[in-house]
């Protein structure tokens, strides 16, 4: 039975893969025409080194800041005795409603001199330290303390208990929410454009925009692909194939809060300073900004119809992805193997390109094979899905992972197809999963620029366009409504991550 279920569901995926492959196999044929001899010309030069020099750096600092301090967080809200620990959590998932962008345009406007790879790492923790402090705080929340509470009766001080059994645990959160993480960093556009920054993307969207220099940009594009194998490589090797489920609840009670005695003020201070730089910096901004245009810039109809653009293109993208990344969810948990990680690794490498390349791509064989999706709904939802399905696998993958096979065993034995079988027990149990991963794709659809510029129909406007649209004209003020906007639309998705992320927990 578990055989005929992997079959179906290998086929799933195998088609869903190949879709995603097409904007690879777009770079592979652009080089192909461009040749060799001229590719090689354009690949070794000093700006291609100073590019990756400045990627490899960003994602090499950033990503480990990032796991410090979501780890940290995390422990001090579900683990310790902090004052208002709820309210803490609620605040350290709060920023993940603040597009990146936005965080660029608030830096750039309070401090016009932060660039360079210091600026760049700095906004980077601020803008994506919540997309991993989600997942291990949540994972936190499920574990075991019988397990730590047996390590502490040995002798184990608690530094040890938190070293040796806690944090082993948080290993498949750690690496999702990184793997997630450098995904950004590579893909990033908005961010790195404000602060002046550049990157292997920047400098693609550069070429396209200045002289539509496509064998160019698909030479950048080729190496932005082996970095992202690079990530895929090190997620994989540090994730492993444990299992961390369990059949039954555990431990029913809550594990002892630790308390934190005379470094509570201390931790107390920490956290109103990063909710002052993740928070308190783009909210100030744009209330400087909307104080200054006044009632003037609230342009009623324009901004209305962005948004109502928006969250139609939210909804059928977010539903797309979700659905899309059922089968390849199920086999990294249920059947691991060299097959299952080339079509995972297909997913994450296109997750990985700019939306710019992405677009291209569809322009592209839309022109030549299939001329009416050309600047259609189809084609952008089609793009949506491709670019963000990395946030719904992982998202999937975690609450596959905690639904125990066994019961899929014990539903096939009742009678069940493979198909009824996973469908009836264990996406019923993934639901809050899947919900987190429609809410993630739907975030990134909101805050989505340039692919959504070069596919949507004639006429639309999103909020994310329109902001760019105002920012390109250096008026700030006029943009401002369109990020409030987006992050008042954002906080409800937040909510939802986060409310979730508590109910699997049971808490």
């Amino acid at each position: 039975m578990h055989s005929a279920r992997a079959v179906w569901v290998k086929i799933a995926a195998l088609v869903v893969s190949l879709a995603t492959l097409l904007p690879i196999g777009f770079i592979i044929d652009m080089g192909v025409r461009t040749g060799w001899p001229v590719l090689s010309t354009m690949l070794f030069r000093q700006r291609v080194a100073e590019l990756l020099l400045n990627t490899v750096l960003l994602a090499a600092v950033t990503v480990p800041l990032c796991i410090v301090l979501a780890v940290a967080v995390a422990w001090l809200t579900e683990r310790s005795d902090l004052a208002g620990a709820r309210i803490w959590s609620a605040l350290a998932v709060a920023p993940l409603a603040v597009p990146a962008f936005v965080h660029g345009y608030a830096w750039a406007t309070v401090a016009p001199g932060l660039h360079g790879l210091p600026g760049a790492v700095m906004v980077s923790v601020i803008a994506y330290a919540a997309f991993l402090y989600l997942p291990v705080a949540a994972t936190l929340r499920r574990l075991d303390p019988g397990l730590e509470e047996v390590a502490a009766s040995l002798g184990h001080p608690p530094w040890r208990v938190f070293w040796r059994v806690v944090l082993p645990q948080l290993r498949v959160a750690i690496c999702g929410g990184s793997l997630l993480i450098g995904l950004h960093l590579l893909a990033e556009y908005g961010l790195y454009g404000m602060i002046r920054f550049d990157t292997f993307t920047t400098a693609i969207i550069d070429q396209f925009q200045s002289a539509y220099n496509g064998p160019a940009a698909n030479t950048l594009a080729g190496v932005l692909v082996l970095c992202c194998f690079g990530f895929l490589t090190l997620e994989a090797g540090l994730r492993g194939r444990e299992r961390y489920a369990r059949v039954g609840a555990g431990a029913a009670r809550l594990p002892v809060r630790i308390r934190l005695g005379w470094l509570a003020l201390p931790c107390l201070v920490g956290l109103v300073g990063l909710v002052v730089l993740t928070l308190g910096v783009p909210l100030v901004t744009l209330a400087r900004w909307l104080l200054a245009g006044g009632i003037a810039v609230w342009r009623v109809d324009e901004i209305g119809s962005a948004l109502a653009q928006t969250i139609l293109y939210a909804l059928l993208g977010g539903t797309a992805a979700t659905v899309a990344a059922i089968p390849m969810a199920w086999l990294s948990v249920r059947a691991p193997g060299r097959l299952q990680r080339a079509l995972e690794g297909c997913n994450y490498i296109v997750g990985a390109l700019p939306g710019v390349v992405i677009a291209l791509a569809l322009v592209t064989i839309t022109v030549r094979v299939a001329l009416p999706l050309y600047q259609s709904v189809a084609t952008l939802v089609f793009a949506y899905m491709l670019m963000f399905l990395p946030r719904a696998i992982l998202s999937l993958r975690g609450s596959i992972a905690q639904a125990p096979v066994e019961l899929e065993h014990i539903a096939g034995s009742l009678g069940r197809s493979p198909a009824r079988a996973i469908w009836a027990v264990t996406m019923r149990l993934a639901a809050p999963g899947a919900a987190a991963g429609l809410a993630l794709v739907a975030l990134g659809i909101t805050n989505e620029l340039t692919a959504t510029m070069m596919l949507a129909p004639n006429g639309t406007q999103t909020l994310a366009t329109g902001f760019w649209a105002y920012t390109a004209e250096l008026d700030y003020a006029a943009a401002a409504p369109y990020a409030l906007i987006m992050i008042l639309f954002s906080l409800p998705l937040v909510w939802l991550l986060h409310s979730q992320s508590r109910r699997m927990a049971g808490r």
